[in-house]
């Protein structure tokens, strides 16, 4: 049996790396003939549907991962920052962990609250001395 590790994204929620699908493929961009050579970008694939969590919180992930994430609900990462397989291979957990993490905050709920007497006495005043410099350009009225 292969040895696996569980990566621990909230107290209760636990993923298995094994659920986790990583293949390396070529890069684009800059680096000589390295580039051609070696396949050093990591693609992570991981099925979002497999992870046991709230229904609040998937609709956190699917809006949060937004292009990233297929109409089957599989989140797809392509790490290719570094030169080496091993590195792309970290990034691209850490960004998968990261957006797991991200999702399971729940956004604090906005309370609605009303301005305070003297904001609303300190707004009237500024526009009774702006009105007041307006009305005072232009004198130049002529009379008949």
């Amino acid at each position: 049996m292969p040895w696996c590790a569980m990566l621990r994204i909230t107290r209760t929620i636990v993923l298995d790396e094994n659920d986790i699908d990583i293949q390396f493929v070529r890069a684009s961009g800059p680096g000589g003939q390295n580039v051609n050579k070696l396949s050093t970008a990591a693609q992570l694939r991981f099925d979002a549907r497999r992870l046991a969590m709230p229904d609040d919180m998937q609709t956190r992930l699917a809006t949060l991962a937004g292009q990233r994430m297929t109409k089957d609900g599989v989140i797809v990462i392509h790490a290719q920052r570094f030169r080496t397989q091993e590195r792309n291979r970290a990034d691209a957990i850490d960004r998968l962990l990261e957006l797991l993490r991200e999702a399971a905050v729940r956004p604090k709920p906005r309370r609605a609250t009303r301005p305070t007497l003297g904001s609303k006495m300190r707004r009237l005043e500024g526009k009774k001395r702006r009105s007041d410099v307006k009305s005072k350009r232009g004198g130049g009225r002529f009379e008949d």
